[in-house]
Order: C-alpha cells, then sequence, then structure tokens
C-alpha cells in the first residue's frame, strides 16, 4: 500500500514534494471492511452481553483488546460519528477475552503504515459454514455508510483535534 502511494505522489505534481508521502499517511484512514459475527441464537454465551449484533440492524465495529482487529478509539469514534450524522445504524462486536478470534488485514496494514484504521463489516451467522448468511437490510446500510464516510469524512476530520 505504502508504494502505492509513494508512486501516486511521484507521478503528481505538488509543491512542496517532499513530505507528501508523510501527509497522505497521516491524513489518510483506511476501513478495513469484511464481515462480522452476528450474536447466533445457539451460541448466546459466546457473545459480550452488551455487544451482541443482529442481522438487519447496521454494520458492525469490530474491536478485540489483542489487536486482532485494527480499531482504536479514534478510528471507532470516526466511523460513528459519520452514521450519527447520517442517522445510519451501528453496531459493536467485542471478542470476549477469553475467546480467541480470526483477524482481518486491518492490523497489518495499520501497523506497517500508521494509518488510522477500523475494522468493520455486515453481520453474519455461521461465518465460514456452508451454510453462512446475512441480512438484506446490512448491504444496504454498509452501502450507505461506505458511500457516506467518503462524502463527509474529510470535513469531520479537519473538525476534530485528537492530541495522539
Amino acid at each position: 500500500m505504502v508504494e502505492a502511494i509513494k508512486r501516486c505522489a511521484a507521478a503528481m505534481p505538488v509543491s512542496g514534494g517532499e513530505g507528501v508521502v508523510a501527509r497522505t499517511v497521516r491524513d489518510s484512514f483506511l476501513v478495513s471492511a469484511d464481515m462480522a459475527h452476528a450474536l447466533h441464537p445457539n451460541y448466546l454465551d459466546r457473545h459480550e452481553p452488551n455487544h451482541t449484533p443482529k442481522l438487519h440492524k447496521g454494520l458492525v465495529i469490530k474491536h478485540n483488546a489483542n489487536q486482532r482487529y485494527a480499531t482504536n478509539m479514534v478510528s471507532s469514534f470516526l466511523f460513528r460519528e459519520i452514521a450519527k450524522r447520517r442517522s445510519l445504524p451501528m453496531q459493536d462486536f467485542v471478542v470476549r477475552n477469553d475467546m480467541g478470534c480470526g483477524s482481518t488485514i486491518g492490523p497489518i496494514l495499520a501497523s506497517g503504515i500508521g494509518i488510522r484504521t477500523v475494522d468493520v463489516g455486515c453481520p453474519q451467522l455461521s461465518m465460514h459454514s456452508v451454510r453462512e448468511m446475512c441480512g438484506t437490510d446490512d448491504i444496504g446500510h454498509a452501502y450507505q455508510h461506505f458511500k457516506a464516510f467518503f462524502e463527509d469524512f474529510t470535513a469531520l476530520d479537519a473538525e476534530l483535534n485528537v492530541d495522539d
């Protein structure tokens, strides 16, 4: 990804040339979009009680204390704020501390490049099963959210003063 940013920066007639890649990384935001575990009626005990994503209830922000997802408080806030401004439904998935979980490409890219990253996904049942399923409404929610993020992120980011 950094190589692509470097090639794009080299091809652009940008004033100030030096530091373009660093500024691009600093001002960028990566949305690592995948799927998310919905609350399965046969496995209710595998979810944190206050973090139980449901089908047809909106996109899910994924959190993990062991950094298997790249979401942090700042990236979660930014993504959630855009949803709030557009009245789009959002949910959270938090992996229980005593259970393992998969990962996404988000943490690999975020740690290697330093771009702010959020891991999100549509809730689905039976992940990695031959009978995976998700809610049809969530596809529309995801589309609307990604579109809103693309349109609103730069203005929202300019409003914030985050001391890293």
